[in-house]
C-alpha cells in the first residue's frame, strides 16, 4: 500500500468585500464541502497539476499561483475501489488566484459550489487539515494583499 501524491489548492479571488474563497461540495468517495485538489499525474509538474485539477473542477484558468510551505498526509477512511493499492494522500499546498465568475463543476465529483469570505468557508470545510490550510493561505494572503 502506498500514499498518492496530490496537491491541494486553495483558490480565491479579490473582491470588494475581501478574499473570497470557492469551495467544491464533494459527492464522490464523501460528502462535504472541500477546495479544489487531486492528485499529481505520473511525470507530471506540479503546476501543470495545479492548472488541471483547478481547471478540471472549476472550469477556471489561474491568474496566480503562490506555493504555501506547507504539506501534509492522511489516510482514507475507506478502500477506494478506484485506487488500488492506494492507502490515502501526502499533499503540497498552493494557492490559486482566480477571476470570481459562474463556475463549471466537474459532476462526476462534486455536486455545488460556494463563494465564501474566510469565516464561512472555515465553518463549511469538512476536514481539519483543509481547515488549517485554509487558516495558513487566508494568513499569507492577508498579508501579500
Amino acid at each position: 500500500m502506498r500514499y498518492r501524491k496530490a496537491i491541494f489548492v486553495i483558490t480565491y479571488s479579490e473582491t470588494k468585500k475581501g478574499i473570497e474563497y470557492l469551495l467544491l461540495k464533494r459527492k464522490l468517495h464523501w460528502s462535504g464541502w472541500e477546495f479544489p485538489k487531486g492528485g499529481i499525474e505520473k511525470e507530471e509538474r506540479i503546476k501543470s497539476a495545479i492548472i488541471r485539477e483547478v481547471k478540471e473542477e472549476t472550469g477556471l484558468a489561474p491568474i496566480r499561483i503562490i506555493k504555501l510551505n506547507f504539506k501534509g498526509k492522511y489516510k482514507y477512511k475507506k478502500t477506494l475501489k478506484d485506487r488500488p493499492g492506494i492507502l490515502g494522500q501526502t499533499f503540497n499546498l498552493y494557492a490559486a488566484e482566480v477571476k470570481k465568475q459562474k463556475i463549471k463543476i466537474d459532476t462526476l465529483e462534486h455536486s455545488d459550489y460556494k463563494w465564501a469570505l474566510f469565516k464561512e468557508a472555515l465553518k463549511k470545510l469538512t476536514w481539519l487539515n483543509q481547515k488549517k490550510c485554509l487558516k495558513i493561505a487566508n494568513s499569507y494572503l492577508k498579508h501579500e494583499i
